[in-house]
């Protein structure tokens, strides 16, 4: 399990007792974030990948079912297509594609980086929380959705990723790539997400050879932490079958 930007592993808080039960789980946390937070940049999708796989490998996993959110389903992606026999299957929400530009994305990205720079991490912070699109329904369901708790997750973010100057590897398209991805697939998606990433599941899903669609009614960014119960519902027939 793989979250993304400015969170840590807690973001599968509601997966874990939920799966824990059939499932050998490892959660791991970005260079930059949570228990990473000591390891130094560059923060790219290439040194997010190659320390994800490192951790697979310390912890003496041959195969593996992946679940990535975000910046974590971009680094399953490619894990996927540079080692395939590591990769059982993927569960990717809100997916990025390795190599592509995400104009949204980009753009709050070097928001956050900049204001990180001339007013401070924790401005950053808030400004990220309160103007992101992909927590609008985190923020305007702030009962049901845990909204207080998500705050929490990304407020112990320590910044570093926004304030590093080192140049990341960079990352080729994975476009060419995706035909041969053969594992299965499941894409997640909220019913009001990020247009960029509504794109990128419309692209997976008609390059990918064996994929399966869902859109969570009423969720937004981060189905699997507004919505579990059907999320974790989702996944747990994905892997059976």
């Amino acid at each position: 399990m793989v979250h993304g930007a400015s969170q840590h592993s807690g973001l599968f808080s509601a997966q874990v007792g939920a799966f824990q039960p059939n499932y050998r789980l490892l959660l791991i946390d970005l260079p930059g974030h949570g228990r990473s937070s000591h390891i130094p940049g560059p923060y790219g999708l290439a040194e997010y990948a190659q320390s994800v796989l490192a951790a697979i490998r310390a912890a003496k996993v041959e195969r593996t079912h992946f679940w990535g959110t975000h910046t974590g389903a971009g680094v399953g992606l490619m894990l996927a297509a540079q080692h395939p026999q590591l990769i059982a299957s993927l569960v990717l929400d809100g997916a990025i594609l390795p190599g592509v530009d995400l104009p949204y994305v980009t753009a709050r990205l070097a928001q956050a980086k900049k204001t990180a720079r001339e007013r401070g991490i924790e401005a950053a912070k808030a400004e990220w929380f309160r103007e992101s699109r992909w927590f609008d329904v985190i923020r305007q369901r702030p009962e049901e959705c845990r909204a207080k708790a998500h705050w929490d997750l990304v407020s112990r973010f320590p910044g570093q990723p926004w304030l590093d100057s080192s140049t990341p590897e960079p990352v080729p398209s994975i476009r060419p790539q995706l035909a041969r991805i053969a594992q299965p697939v499941l894409l997640v998606n909220g019913e009001h997400d990020v247009e960029d990433f509504i794109r990128v599941a419309d692209e997976l899903e008609s390059s990918l050879p064996n994929v399966r669609r869902a859109t969570v009614p009423g969720a937004g960014g981060f189905p699997l932490w507004e919505f579990p119960a059907q999320v974790n519902s989702l996944v747990r027939q994905f892997l059976a079958r």
